[in-house]
């Protein structure tokens, strides 16, 4: 990788924008349907568990489709998956604004996971080999903020036309994006070539393509994605009910809430970029140190969220605070990835260990949906909390490990 010198800032910006672009589609793609469930639950009958099970089956088809994707990214190229990836998200959208009921929801479900499934892996191959070695740092950090904006703007857009127009309407808007996105993409496709891995040379080591999956630390890391992500859903797709439930919060409030926390992550992720970047190059700090201390703050706010003394208003504002507070730790995460990876399998080791992410979102839906079924609406974010707490241990797991090796 040449030195940031010798590479113009102008065309690494590029490239980190082109990706970063890419990748908030694909964190909008994960709430298609989430900001929505209010007006599914009314208009089709529904449960919580209903809905709950819409976003389990768009992660298990993600989450088998990440792991898997790795290898199809190092064999030809992330470009052309990328693409790809993009025009599912636009078929799942034109095919949300005809639905009739429960199973068109589920198609919808099942595209959008299938394009979802590719990301992770095609986005830090780019990253990866066209973006400078010293400005990794910013690169994750701008991939990670760009994905929390795509997060924000989902319910924001959704619920937005929803209200002005109706939901239909709303998902004919997003197929719009999604084509403008894929004509930009294309229009500066040459900045997004990667070198492919030959079948030869993927396989010529003594123990073959899979040999990673033997490496302890891989599976620190899906682990803790897996826990993270856990706590993640159950603001996405629960916070907006929760706050009605427990604080009378409208319902306009209550869903601006995810967008909130959602911005405040990127202005971590932003923050989280510098002190990645110090951290690297003076060595003050390990990754996994920043990490664990971002998300112990996190899952303290959410205790207190849980715990009710600040009222409707109070707890919207930590729940924001709670996206600042995890957002930080994130460029420090996939700099901690980034030195666990062998060469030559960047597709494979991102799409294994990016799986997790998707499992977390598979399992949250189920395990909480039925506690939100109950009424357990306090225990739901200490549920939260609980899962942010193991995903700060096994952060510390993988930061061991390292060492170790």
């Amino acid at each position: 990788m040449p030195a940031a010198q010798s590479v113009p800032l102008r065309q690494d910006a590029a490239v980190i924008g082109l990706v970063g672009m890419a990748h908030a589609t694909s964190h909008f793609s994960h709430l298609l349907l989430a900001p929505l469930f209010p007006v599914f639950i009314r208009e089709f009958g529904l449960s919580y568990s209903d809905v709950g099970l819409l976003v389990s089956l768009f992660f298990v088809i993600s989450g088998v489709g990440q792991a898997l994707s790795g290898f199809l990214v190092d064999r030809v190229g992330a470009r052309p998956v990328l693409f790809a990836a993009i025009s599912c998200f636009l078929v799942a959208s034109i095919v949300a604004s005809q639905v009739t009921g429960y199973h068109g929801l589920m198609l919808v479900a099942a595209l959008a996971g299938l394009g979802n499934a590719p990301f992770h892996p095609a986005d830090f191959t780019i990253l990866n080999h066209r973006v400078s070695a010293a400005r990794l740092g910013h690169a994750f950090s701008a991939h990670g903020l760009t994905g929390n904006l795509g997060w924000a703007l989902a319910p924001a857009m959704l619920v937005g036309i929803t209200a002005l127009a109706d939901w239909r309407s709303a998902y004919l808007a997003a197929a719009v994006m999604y084509v403008s996105v894929l004509a930009i993409l294309f229009w500066h496709r040459a900045k997004l070539l990667t070198p492919v891995v030959p079948r030869r040379a993927a396989n010529s080591t003594e123990e073959g393509a899979l040999a990673y999956l033997k490496l302890p630390v891989v599976w620190w890391c899906f682990a803790f994605f897996l826990l993270s992500t856990m706590t993640l859903a159950v603001v996405q797709s629960f916070a907006p009910s929760i706050l009605q439930k427990l604080y009378g919060v409208g319902v306009e409030r209550a869903t601006l809430t995810i967008t909130a926390y959602m911005l405040c992550g990127a202005l971590g992720m932003f923050v989280g970029g510098f002190v990645a970047a110090y951290g690297q190059q003076h060595g003050v700090f390990s990754s996994d140190r920043v990490v664990a201390v971002s998300m112990s703050a996190g899952a303290l706010l959410l205790l207190l969220c849980a715990v009710g003394w600040m009222g409707g208003t109070g707890t919207m504002v930590a729940l924001s605070v709670t996206g600042f507070a995890v957002g930080i730790g994130g460029p420090s995460r996939d700099m901690l990835i980034k030195k666990a990876t062998p060469k030559g399998a960047t597709g494979r080791v991102y799409g294994t260990v990016y799986s997790g992410l998707d499992v977390g979102f598979a399992l949250s839906p189920v395990i909480f949906g039925q506690f939100m079924d109950r009424g357990w609406y306090a225990l739901t974010l200490v549920g939260a909390a609980a899962s942010l707490g193991l995903a700060v241990y096994a952060a510390l797991g993988v930061g061991r490990r390292m060492r170790v090796a």
